[in-house]
């Protein structure tokens, strides 16, 4: 369920944006303060993959790709992907797949998995929980998933819920959303503040640690506060009319480790 993956037809965009994209993640990532100018120009993912791997440790054991967000070439045989078990589950399958390397692929709605209860170590879901029960036709065309066809507010909460039932007692979940002003589209939702502190409270860490990022013009990707980016917007390109230093995608994103 790549979100921003259908920003890479704008002429140009898509070759620049992969080359950004395997640099960020082949150098270190100071998830604290980013350098002047960081990935200008570039969609949420130039932080939602650095970011990651800054935090997930080397260690093997299990791993769940909820929503399939790591299935690319140069993300998922990232080192520290190497050493674990990794299970992609996803709406359909898609162009993009590695069974070769190890990678199982389960197809269906994140809210009711066929996981047993704590299955895995490492829980991954970067932008994913802001498209469920809205409209996902474009991620899933034949209705594989036999999910929601039509717009709501979507159900979010219950996959949060899952997705820490099949998580081990001590074990890590990496989840990001668009963050800024509440919106619903037909397709996705950006989450606000109060929306970020449900999550938590579905989730019921026993850690977390939350992590706000904002992108503009002149200067990039910057960590920030809250209320620095509470008026955030979306850039659609599916829909919407770019204006004046409009963001690829999110102008902002919330980035959560939380320890079960």
């Amino acid at each position: 369920m790549n979100s921003a993956d259908h920003y890479s037809n704008r002429r140009g965009y898509g070759d620049y944006r992969t080359q950004m994209i395997r640099q960020a993640i082949r150098t270190s990532f100071d998830h604290q303060q980013l350098r002047p100018g960081y990935g200008r120009w570039v969609d949420e993912r130039i932080v939602e993959y650095p970011w990651l791997f800054s935090l997930l440790p080397e260690t093997g054991g299990e791993l769940l790709d909820a929503g399939s967000t790591l299935n690319h070439d140069d993300v998922i045989h990232h080192p520290k992907l190497r050493s674990k078990k990794m299970t992609i589950m996803t709406l359909a399958p898609e162009s993009d797949c590695f069974w070769k390397d190890g990678i199982s692929y389960i197809y269906g709605d994140l809210r009711k998995t066929i996981f047993r209860d704590a299955a895995f170590d490492f829980v991954v879901s970067l932008s994913v929980i802001e498209h469920i029960g809205l409209d996902n036709q474009m991620y899933d065309p034949q209705g594989i998933s036999g999910g929601d066809r039509k717009p709501g507010t979507g159900d979010h909460l219950a996959a949060v819920r899952e997705l820490w039932r099949v998580l081990k007692p001590g074990g890590t979940a990496y989840f990001s959303m668009p963050f800024g002003k509440h919106e619903v589209r037909e397709w996705l939702q950006v989450f606000d503040q109060r929306m970020v502190e449900r999550v938590i409270e579905a989730f019921e860490p026993s850690a977390s640690e939350i992590f706000y990022y904002k992108s503009s013009a002149q200067g990039g990707w910057q960590r920030c506060r809250p209320e620095d980016a509470s008026d955030a917007k979306f850039f659609d390109v599916h829909h919407d009319a770019p204006w004046p230093g409009c963001p690829a995608a999110s102008e902002a994103v919330v980035c959560l480790k939380m320890i079960k």
